[in-house]
């Protein structure tokens, strides 16, 4: 057929036209790319799309179907019309009336009336291809994923229309895509090397700099048969953004904003070695508030936390430049300073701590007069590594305390009276599991829609026979140290189930959870010893959550799975325990057979600092079809929100603290909310 190429700008020609277009056999059509509508066709393409008269076919929307995909398309068309007259051959589908109809289509620019391009349609040919090449020319177009190819030195061959939104600048060599060029480098000396390459880079595009996830091929160009560059990008800056934040979280301390222990584990150690390589010297101070548990315990943990804040803040004001300050968790800080001078440096930097920090200030009303425990170590006179300055520091902070507290004390090595101290209490530990002193408290987990009990979790006590109930925290690390943790956490299991049982047969069916340490992960027969004693004692596993940190996460990985995949397929539910305080990776965690994840309660008690990253969490958790646990629910707010966002229980003070076994049966008929006094 005789191809119109270009038609004339006035109305008059564009009319004249018309004539010579409607005596041809093919079909023919301007499309109005503006309006979404056709703005004239001839007789074979009114056949075509099923039109009864042009008027009929003029009168319909094209918008009303047209996919957004499409509808960038067409813009694109007209954005080359207007620059060069471009001319474009495509395999197109129409749905004319919900038909469809696939067409070879010549597409040009042709000027209306009033100045505006719109298109020229000219079919050649109806397309008989098979059915898998027409549903890739459907995938091309409506994809996201950006597909390029390329020549070998950049100039653009093809771009699907993700491509062309996403790089409009199209006749620009490839490399200048790129924000960093050594990424560009990189990519080409790995696809000179191996014909393709697959890495993730920042790009300039549209939209302003984007990370693209990209994939680079050699292959040939499918018209001339000549070399060229096949690439596929994935837009992924929402994942980087998100992986950027779990990243930070992992080492970062939600409340305070300051680095936490994971970053001083690295980054400080780090530092440490630069300064004793370069002949320096530098002091790790330990800052512990004293009496902070007084302060949870009579104005309640939301002052407790304000008043963390408030000190980090004058913390950060006193630090002189290259010191590095972290919150290690509780009431710790810890300090890295170096001088030229450094014992009395760290002497006169502990002098003003005292003196700036105990100024007394107001926390939600209530006036705290704050004092400080500070014990310090030197490096290298006292270690050379993080580890031994902190053990150090540690030891001489208790020292302090020991002495009166309000005071700072050097690390000397008369503190093995220190060391045999603890050795004592280690002592103490053994005797408590030989002498039946730990018992087994617990904690309501509430469904977060009705109110009911649904479970509990497990934890242990230790009733010492002078101090009284001493809480977890205090020992939990210890036991870990001294090679007890394996049996201790068993004992809890065991009463556990024990417990459980009895409920049972009195008609209460409750889902217990138990936490497992991550010391234990390092036992191969973990998985065996747990199913084990199911067996013995006749328990079905699927009435327990066992509950892993994210530090137990961060071993042996193929292990770690292989025995977490034995406890799932046993029957038993697999929970993250504290999520956010520690790895915090979905790519991470995704690799793990886990049925729940427990958000820590550091972030649904700061909900008004943190509410976005919070629900970021819980957003992670249902990506993850997670049950979607929060702890330390202390108020009627914090479960509103909880609620709003679709989480299914909760546990904390606003229902119940943990309780002795006695105390969480009365429970049984307490099936309506109500707040409890908060009582250890």
């Amino acid at each position: 057929m005789g191809v119109v190429t270009r038609l004339p700008d006035s109305l008059g020609l564009l009319s004249n036209s018309f004539s010579v277009l409607n005596a041809l056999t093919s079909p023919v059509w301007i499309f109005d790319i503006d309006e979404s509508r056709i703005y004239w066709a001839n007789p074979p393409a009114l056949d075509i799309w099923n039109a009864e008269s042009l008027t009929a076919l003029q009168d319909r929307d094209m918008a009303a179907d047209m996919s957004h995909a499409v509808t960038r398309r067409l813009q694109q068309y007209q954005q080359d019309f207007e620059r060069n007259q471009a001319r474009f051959t495509e395999i197109w589908t129409l749905y004319p009336k919900g038909v469809a109809k696939t067409f070879k289509v010549f597409f040009s620019g042709i000027r209306l009336e009033d100045g505006r391009v719109a298109m020229l349609c000219e079919v050649e040919s109806e397309y008989r291809g098979d059915p898998e090449t027409l549903r890739s020319v459907e995938a091309l177009l409506h994809t996201n994923t950006m597909i390029s190819l390329y020549s070998p030195d950049g100039d653009v061959l093809y771009q699907n229309p993700a491509a062309r939104a996403s790089f409009p600048l199209n006749l620009i060599p490839y490399p200048y895509g790129f924000a960093a060029q050594e990424d560009y480098l990189r990519l080409k000396s790995t696809m000179d090397l191996h014909g393709f390459c697959q890495q993730t880079a920042l790009m300039m595009t549209n939209h302003g700099k984007r990370w693209h996830e990209i994939s680079a091929r050699v292959c040939h160009d499918p018209v001339t048969g000549e070399q060229a560059i096949l690439v596929s990008e994935l837009d992924v800056s929402d994942l980087k953004m998100a992986e950027g934040k779990a990243s930070y979280l992992a080492e970062h301390d939600i409340l305070t904003g300051l680095p936490n222990r994971n970053y001083v584990l690295q980054h400080f150690e780090k530092q440490l070695q630069v300064l004793l390589s370069h002949g320096q010297e530098a002091a790790l101070i330990f800052i512990d508030l004293d009496h902070f548990k007084q302060v949870n315990d009579s104005l309640g943990h939301t002052v407790g936390d304000m008043l963390l804040v408030q000190m980090a803040s004058r913390l950060t004001d006193l630090m002189n430049p290259g010191d590095m300050l972290a919150r290690l968790g509780g009431d710790e800080f810890v300090v890295l300073s170096t001088a030229r001078h450094i014992e009395t440096h760290a002497k006169s930097l502990c002098e003003t701590l005292l003196e700036r920090l105990s100024d007394p200030l107001v926390v939600s009303g209530s006036l705290i007069h704050p004092t400080l425990s500070i014990g310090v170590s030197l490096a290298p006179k006292d270690a050379k590594d993080i580890n031994h300055l902190m053990r150090n520091a540690d030891l001489a902070m208790y020292r302090a305390k020991d002495e009166g507290r309000n005071r700072y004390a050097f690390f000397t090595r008369d503190l093995t009276e220190a060391i045999q101290s603890r050795h004592v209490l280690e002592n103490e530990l053994k005797h408590a599991l030989v002498n039946d002193q730990f018992e087994v408290f617990f904690q309501p987990r509430i469904n977060a829609k009705n109110g009911c009990i649904t479970g509990a979790e497990a934890l242990v006590r230790w009733r010492h026979p002078e101090r009284g109930i001493i809480a977890p925290g205090v020992f939990i690390t210890l036991c870990e140290d001294c090679g007890i943790i394996d049996q201790l956490d068993m004992f809890v299991l065991h009463e556990a189930i024990r417990y459980q049982k009895i409920w049972l047969s009195q008609g209460w069916h409750l889902k217990i959870s138990v936490n497992l340490s991550p010391r234990q992960f390092a036992n191969p027969e973990l998985a065996e010893d747990i199913c084990a004693m199911f067996t013995e004692l006749s328990a079905n596993p699927a009435d327990f959550e066992l509950e892993i940190t994210e530090s137990a996460l961060l071993g042996n990985d193929h292990k770690t799975i292989q025995m977490l995949t034995r406890l799932q397929d046993s029957g038993f539910s697999i929970a993250i325990d504290d999520f956010g305080t520690g790895y915090s990776n979905l790519a991470y965690l995704r690799r793990y057979p886990i049925d729940c994840m427990k958000i820590d309660k550091s972030f649904v008690q700061k909900l008004d600092e943190f509410e976005a990253i919070t629900g970021l969490i819980v957003a992670l958790a249902k990506v993850m079809n997670l049950k979607i646990v929060v702890e330390g629910v202390e108020t009627e707010a914090q479960l509103a929100w909880l609620k709003e966002q679709g989480c299914h229980e909760y546990q904390g003070y606003l229902f119940s603290p943990p309780v002795p076994p006695e105390l969480f049966a009365s429970y049984r008929d307490r099936q309506e909310f109500r707040s409890m006094d908060r009582t250890e």
